[in-house]
């Protein structure tokens, strides 16, 4: 099956949401679709379900970055245990901190060592915190600059209800790029209002790094639970779309490539019956993530234990009962 590894220009015109809110029935029939997040046509503009009662969402241009509204949903849920983790770039060690600070599924690939961390998603904490208390903004981080295209994931409360998620499919030096989306999905996701001080302590923050992008020639080559896939099609009206999911949505959606695929043509506006052969017109590219989850009670205890670090903050640690 013929295989094009996305590089440069291509893979920075990728862009469209990438959200499974809930489980669907799915089917051939037109209008069986409604997962949260954006198609991207020419407008690159699309809709939430309306049965979901949450919105809708958009892909927002900004300058060359292209803002994407939706990843989130049970697709983001996290899994794994932190203990053993190695310490992370900033020298954090994770040992004995809760489960919910873990790599998420599809992290990593062929072994080697991931390049997102826990401190990422310190440092977007950081970010969050210093905006809301209105302290200046954390100085550099210590990790990596590299530029990936990236996701900020924010939930809420035990049941780990979405509460922001945008991202860009345009690779973006991190130290910038995450200062961008932890506050673009915290207070412009256009599904919610803006987050506020007294919702901190029960956020879970993801960050996402995209990777690995290949075109491929046959649209079942990908791999549910590892590969998130981005399709481009023709509507009806023989209208340019696009839509993708992450690589944990299929999974944890409990779906199969051919359930997949048609939920993502629902959700990027395709109404008319989806046959086999129209499935063979999509152009499919399929791509890898490294994910990394926290909570905030654990960045509350990683802030007191190395507080001499603290991400940069130039202010001192705040009263513990902001946390509490």
């Amino acid at each position: 099956m013929g295989r094009k590894r996305c590089v440069g220009a291509d893979c920075s015109k990728m862009a469209a949401g990438c959200c499974g809110v809930k489980k669907q029935k799915l089917s051939g029939s037109p209008g069986s679709g409604g997962l949260c997040g954006a198609g991207s046509g020419g407008a690159g503009t699309g809709h939430c379900g309306s049965d979901l009662g949450i919105g809708s969402s958009s892909v927002v241009a900004a300058g060359s970055v292209n803002r994407v509204n939706g990843l989130g949903g049970p697709g983001c849920s996290v899994s794994g245990n932190s203990n053993g983790l190695s310490p992370t770039s900033g020298g954090y060690n994770t040992t004995g901190l809760s489960s919910n600070l873990s790599p998420g599924l599809g992290s990593g690939s062929g072994g080697r060592k991931m390049v997102v961390s826990a401190e990422m998603c310190c440092f977007c904490f950081d970010v969050l915190y210093c905006h809301l208390y209105g302290y200046q903004p954390p100085r550099t981080p210590r990790f990596t600059n590299d530029p990936y295209p990236l996701f900020v994931t924010w939930k809420i409360g035990r049941d780990k209800r979405l509460r922001g998620c945008i991202g860009t499919f345009s690779a973006m030096n991190l130290h910038s790029g995450l200062r961008e989306y932890t506050l673009t999905s915290a207070l412009k996701d256009s599904r919610f209002p803006p987050m506020t001080r007294e919702e901190l302590p029960r956020l879970f923050c993801s960050v996402s790094l995209l990777t690995n992008f290949e075109d491929v020639g046959d649209y079942l080559d990908w791999e549910v639970g590892v590969h998130g896939i981005r399709i481009e099609f023709f509507n009806e009206k023989g209208s340019k779309r696009t839509a993708t999911y992450l690589p944990e949505v299929a999974k944890e959606q409990g779906w199969d490539h051919i359930q997949t695929i048609d939920s993502l043509l629902r959700k990027g506006g395709y109404k008319a019956p989806i046959t086999n052969d129209f499935r063979k017109t999509i152009k499919l590219t399929r791509y890898r993530s490294e994910k990394m989850t926290m909570n905030y009670t654990d960045y509350i205890s990683l802030r007191q234990q190395h507080h001499h670090y603290q991400n940069g903050i130039g202010h001192p640690l705040p009263p513990y009962n902001h946390y509490s």
